[in-house]
Parts: C-alpha cells; sequence; structure tokens
C-alpha cells in the first residue's frame, strides 16, 4: 500500500555506503530534499555490531538507507561465496538493528534483482520470492539479500517499524566498478571497448552465448525512486525497481561499442557460462504509484561513459578479463 507522505525535509538521512555508486547517487538526489545528509567513514566497519551501535547511537538519525554492500559479477560471487554471504549478512543485520534500536523513523534497505528464482516467469512480479531455485553463481549475495528483506518484514511486523525494501534491476552509473575481475556486465563491456578501441584490436571478447536478456538501470534513476519509495511507501513487500525493458547481451556490447567508437567485432566465447537466461522486473507496481525512470539506456551509457573518461573509475588498472552478464 501506499502511505502519507513521508516528508524527508529537515530530517537526518544516513546513506549507509555512501562512496559507492548506488550510494553517492542518494547522497546527490537527497541534495534536493533540504534535509541533513549524514555518512560514516571506513573507520566504521558495518560488519562489526559493536562499531555500528556506537556509530548510530551517536548520530541517530531519523531515516536509514542501507545501500551498503559487497558486490561483484560472476566470477566474483562464484569464487568468493563466504564472503558475499557472511559481509552482507553482516552488514545488513547490523544497520537494520541498530535503526530500530535507535529509534529511526524509516529505513529503506536495497536488494537485487538475483533474488529472483532463475526461471522465473518474465518480467518478474514481486511476488515470486521464493517460488523456485536460485542462479548458482550468485545465491550466496542472493540469499543475503533475501534475508535482508525478511529481516526488516520481521521487524515491521513484530515492533510495527517502518522498513521497506527496493529491489533494483541491474545498475550502472558515475562511481561504477571496472576492475574487470570483479565488475557487472555493463562497466566491464564500456572499459573493454575503450581499452580495445585505444589499442587498435581487432576484436573484444565476452562471456557465453550473448543471448541472455538483462535490464539495466542508471544509478541516478534508482537514487529517485528510492526517494520516491521512502515519501510514498510503507508495506512489508518488497518494490521492483527497474526500467521495464531488456536487451540481449549481444545487442547491449554493440551498443555500448558504437557510443564508445570501437569499430571491431564482437568474439563469443561459449565456454563460459550465461548466468540467468533472462531477468526482466515487472515494474508496474511503483509504476501505479506514479514513479518512472529518466534515462534512457542509450543516455545512460553515454553518461557512465563520461564520468569513464573523466577518471571516476575504480580498479582502472586492474588485468582484464572477459565480460560476463550477471
Amino acid at each position: 500500500m501506499t502511505s502519507k507522505l513521508f516528508k524527508l525535509a529537515g530530517k537526518r538521512v544516513y546513506v549507509a555506503g555512501h562512496k559507492g555508486m548506488v550510494g553517492s547517487a542518494i547522497v546527490r538526489r537527497l541534495a534536493g530534499e533540504n534535509c541533513e545528509i549524514l555518512t560514516s567513514d571506513r573507520s566504521v566497519d558495518l560488519r562489526e555490531q559493536a562499531a555500528v551501535r556506537s556509530w548510530m547511537a551517536e548520530h541517530r538519525p531519523d531515516v536509514v538507507i542501507v545501500a551498503a554492500a559487497k558486490v561483484g559479477g560472476i566470477l566474483a560471487n562464484d569464487s568468493l561465496p563466504a564472503q558475499f554471504l557472511y559481509d552482507n549478512l553482516m552488514i545488513e543485520a547490523n544497520l537494520i538493528e541498530a535503526s530500530y534500536r535507535t529509534g529511526a523513523e524509516k529505513l529503506l534497505f536495497l536488494g537485487s534483482s538475483c533474488i529472483y528464482p532463475k526461471f522465473a516467469e518474465q518480467p518478474i512480479r514481486e511476488d515470486a520470492l521464493l517460488t523456485g531455485p536460485l542462479e548458482p553463481t550468485n545465491e550466496w549475495y542472493a540469499v543475503a539479500k533475501i534475508a535482508g528483506i525478511k529481516l526488516c518484514q520481521a521487524y515491521r511486523k513484530e515492533y510495527g517499524a517502518d522498513f521497506i525494501s527496493a529491489m533494483p534491476t541491474n545498475l550502472y552509473g558515475p562511481g561504477d566498478n571496472y576492475d574487470l575481475n570483479s565488475s557487472h556486465v555493463l562497466p566491464a563491456l564500456i572499459r573493454k571497448a575503450h581499452e580495445a578501441r585505444e589499442a587498435g584490436l581487432a576484436s573484444i571478447e565476452i562471456w557465453g552465448t550473448g543471448t541472455p536478456r538483462r535490464e539495466f538501470l542508471h544509478a541516478d534513476d534508482l537514487a529517485d525512486g528510492c526517494i520516491f519509495l521512502l515519501k510514498h511507501y510503507s508495506d512489508a513487500e518488497h518494490v521492483n525497481l527497474g526500467s521495464g525493458t531488456d536487451v540481449t547481451i549481444a545487442e547491449l556490447t554493440a551498443l555500448v561499442c558504437e557510443i564508445v567508437g570501437f569499430g571491431g567485432t564482437i568474439e563469443l566465447d561459449t565456454s563460459k557460462p550465461d548466468g540467468t537466461p533472462r531477468k526482466l522486473m515487472s515494474g508496474e507496481k511503483i509504476a501505479a504509484m506514479g514513479w518512472s525512470p529518466r534515462l534512457s539506456l542509450r543516455e545512460g551509457i553515454e553518461d557512465a561513459y563520461r564520468a569513464f573518461l573523466e577518471g571516476r573509475v575504480k580498479g582502472s588498472s586492474a588485468r582484464a578479463h572477459p565480460s560476463r552478464a550477471v
């Protein structure tokens, strides 16, 4: 259900994970809300309960946005299962519990579209959660994010806490991770196409068949959707946040190459995994509330590439690795 308007003006809003792509976009968006933005530096390890409780008790935010998480693509998820499960469980549990203990008026937990079953009916509605097996290559991250949703629901049910959850689709934009050993598919493609153009290469290689379909949302659109939900939504069920359209990995690669200016060929390494065949989320729920994204995929990639060229990237010296769908 929708709620009466929750006003952010004059509130103390804590953005956990403010230095990441998502968190920094939310901070930019909050700048126009006449609120006080709170952030914690890296000396506060969000995996440590005592550190989180101490910081929250001192600062007592009115609103908490949980944008902090350990994230990565197929390779990172598959190689570091314990870290992806443990770190994300600790981060979300500590922040949600401390928010309740210190009297936060509202909390928004950000999950991921990977929470849904591998073969969920498309487009994926919110009620598809827990109706089938997960994609094995990122199940550790997915399980942690599902636990975060359920934790928010539990605090709402037991304590009446106004804790809500949003499930973003694949995200990209300024501040993305371009380390080819841990990045998601779109930033990896941007970097690979750029470096191939600069080196005068005849081709670039991508993982899999190129046929999986993926949906993408620019981080600035996500941030706008998050603020919309904080103001207008109060219920237990999570809400999908996506663009409503998807493309194949092959189509995405061609578009990135066109924007970057790489004119070589695209080689497919079909010995590598594709991941989930399709992952398009239904946006009917938030659309019915009156929200929709602003940027087209082309406009968003052009903005992300500008940010890449301006040097706002991570892992720029990392060894190249073929791109992969997540």
